[in-house]
């Protein structure tokens, strides 16, 4: 093999630059697997630099089969790499190996696969900012078009359409919780201290302010909880009220954003 076709070898294995690779070539006296070794070694390098770069943009990416759904989202510097095909499609492969390797040590190996291989390839700093695996019999999934924002919603009962349905209103509305249940104690005591704060503003008789609360505690809810938001696709109805129509009930939900 001449060295050029060598060094196009190793360009294609590591997307690393052209005078890389020669240097590194002459560094290892010729030897193929020692200059690819000295490439990664430089990537851990040049990772190290660009740790400190800020993380901007992403993309999120789905792999599914057999009732699974991996769901990997890598930060990257900047939109132009979010966008790019060749960027998508090294995601992709990650969310397609957590699909195949399960959730136990994805961690690791993926982190290695950006340290020592995609930051030489990409140039940018790269960071795994969340996966998941989810598993269901009834699942539904929506990635928003820009890549950025994604939901899963599954069901204990109920069809595949009514979950991408709520799956779709929940990466628009982006809800912190699934039900009031699950709002932090401390956190409603905040927002009840605010209304309270609000009508004695408002000059509100304090008789009055035991009978306004339940309202404000209730729109409070219907911003953050997914069962009691209005559905995008019907605001005269909750996601909970269309799901009881559907003889549908929600098992989980799961947002993702960058």
């Amino acid at each position: 093999m001449s060295n050029l076709d060598l060094v196009k070898k190793i360009r294609q294995a590591t997307g690393a630059g052209m005078s890389d690779i020669n240097k590194a070539l002459v560094e290892a006296n010729g030897d193929e697997a020692k200059a690819v070794e000295i490439l990664r070694k430089a990537g851990q390098k040049i990772a190290a630099k660009k740790a400190d770069r800020e993380i901007k943009e992403g993309t999120i990416v789905f792999a599914e089969a057999d009732g699974k759904l991996a769901v990997v989202a890598l930060g990257c510097e900047t939109d132009f790499v979010a966008r790019n095909p060749d960027f998508i499609a090294q995601v992709q492969e990650l969310a397609d190996e957590l699909l195949k390797r399960g959730k136990d040590d994805f961690s690791t190996w993926a982190n290695d696969k950006i340290q020592n291989d995609l930051i030489v390839k990409i140039g940018e700093n790269l960071q795994l900012v969340k996966f998941d695996l989810i598993e269901s019999a009834i699942m539904g999934s929506y990635l928003h078009s820009n890549r950025k924002v994604a939901s899963v919603v599954t069901l204990k009962s109920g069809t595949k359409e009514i979950a991408r349905d709520v799956a779709m209103h929940a990466a628009a509305m982006a809800p912190k919780y699934l039900q009031p249940e699950e709002v932090p104690a401390e956190l409603l005591d905040k927002e009840k201290e605010i209304y309270t704060e609000q009508l004695k503003n408002e000059g509100k008789p304090e008789a009055m302010w035991e009978k306004i609360m339940p309202g404000k505690v209730a729109k409070f809810y219907s911003d953050v909880c997914l069962l009691k938001q209005a559905y995008v696709k019907d605001d005269k109805q909750s996601i909970e009220q269309y799901l009881k129509a559907n003889n549908a009930e929600i098992d989980k939900y799961f947002y993702f954003s960058l």
